[in-house]
């Protein structure tokens, strides 16, 4: 029997204060329904109007099995394509119909894609603090707590700082050119970073696998510098050292220096992110599956670094919903050449609103193997976590150095 699509939207809830967006796809098999994430926090409201205005009308009466076939035609529809909107919109669509596959064959969809090759993917976790003495504290704790990799971020006294909460508190205020609570200096903070390491390696030892992520913060001259001056301490890799904008300074980062290299995280466009992996510019691809247009993308990708030896590390902050961390973790247990999974611990509201999340465990996610992604929503549930008040509506707020000019990114 085909089974078609017979309507798609968006709920929209933030059980952890962070603007989610999750696509149901509904059919004409009654009950039968796939749930997708399409989150762009930044710009969740547009993302919905894709979704509800454009792909809702284009794809009613669909045969849900072409998951390929409507990935393509869905994506040159809007004629300019390859924007995190619209590639966000897509995911939802491309997750959900995933996910409804999955629950008709009566398999988890790591097994759709494969198998496993794996039981379960080990995690990174964040350890950032006030000071080098607090980052130290944060990163035993989490080892304490079975964690083997954990990024590491201390603040630049006085500098809204990227991964900490000085750069947490420039998020929830409006800050002008001339605001204190926004300045950021890229050398103070290239300066700083190799004592960081320095000392939390003198306190933990090779324990622990280290990483650090420069969010695109510096000119490239001064991210070659940091990525040499960090050599000594045995990263497990780097992230972000440079902005998509100047990619093609990495060839000369890579003369530069032996430290791995993770990037991607703001990729949306293909042009952008193979250049790198056929060059094998970079060690680890960092993609946000919803930013590239989904699990169908993202698998391409997976397959693509593989001959390439570049091991993959999606992108995986709160900002990604449970549907986004288990089509991540679909993905990890199922490809040859994972290489970590960034991970942001779910808090008790997003567990109750989403039931049925991977579990955590010994320092990885476990896959839940109940068909398709193995997740429901509570509607009702999370219709009692409404978007939070914010001064941008969630946009991403300006850094600026102290002439005033804006920082990447």
């Amino acid at each position: 029997m085909t089974v078609r699509i017979e309507k798609i939207r968006c709920i929209a809830t933030a059980p952890a204060d962070i603007r989610l967006v999750v696509v149901k796809v509904e059919t004409s098999d009654s009950g039968l329904y796939g749930l997708g994430c399409a989150t762009f926090t930044q710009r969740p409201s547009a993302v919905i109007e894709a979704v509800e205005s454009y792909l809702d009308p284009f794809l009613r009466g669909r045969d849900v099995n072409e998951i390929e076939d409507i990935f393509q035609s869905s994506y040159v529809s809007s004629y300019w394509r390859q924007g995190p909107v619209l590639n966000n919109a897509l995911s939802g669509v491309d997750m959900a119909l995933w996910d409804i596959k999955g629950k008709r064959a009566g398999m988890p969809v790591h097994d759709l894609l494969g198998g496993k090759t794996r039981m379960a993917a080990p995690v990174y976790v964040h350890a950032s603090g006030r000071d080098f003495a607090e980052v130290t504290d944060r990163a035993r704790a989490l080892m304490a707590e079975g964690f083997r990799h954990v990024r590491i971020q201390s603040e630049v006294p006085g500098q809204s700082t990227y991964g900490t909460e000085s750069d947490l508190k420039t998020h929830e205020q409006v800050n002008g050119p001339t605001s204190p609570q926004n300045i950021f200096e890229p050398a103070d903070y290239a300066r700083l970073a190799p004592r960081l390491f320095e000392h939390v390696r003198s306190e933990l030892g090779d324990e622990v696998e280290l990483l650090h992520d420069v969010h695109e913060r510096l000119p490239a001259p001064l991210a070659m510098q940091l990525a040499k001056d960090l050599e000594p301490y045995r990263l497990f890799f780097l992230e972000d050292a440079l902005p998509p904008e100047e990619l093609t300074y990495f060839r000369r980062l890579r003369e530069a220096s032996h430290v791995p290299l993770a990037m991607g995280e703001l990729f949306t466009n293909v042009n952008e992110y193979l250049p790198l992996i056929r060059e094998q510019l970079i060690d680890f691809i960092r993609v946000h599956i919803s930013d590239v247009g989904g699990l169908s993308m993202a698998r391409k990708i997976a397959a693509l670094c593989e001959f390439f030896s570049v091991r993959t590390a999606w992108h995986g902050p709160g900002d990604t919903s449970p549907i986004g961390h288990a089509a991540n973790l679909a993905l990890d247990v199922s490809i040859s050449n994972f290489g970590i999974q960034e991970f942001t611990v779910f808090n008790q509201a997003t567990l109750d609103v989403f039931p049925g999340c991977p579990e955590l465990r010994d320092g990885m996610l476990w896959p839940n193997d109940a068909p398709g992604w193995g997740i429901e929503l509570d509607e009702e549930l999370a219709a009692k976590f409404p978007y939070p008040d914010h001064p941008f509506n969630g946009a991403w707020p300006a850094i600026r150095r102290r002439d005033g000019s804006c920082v990447k990114p």
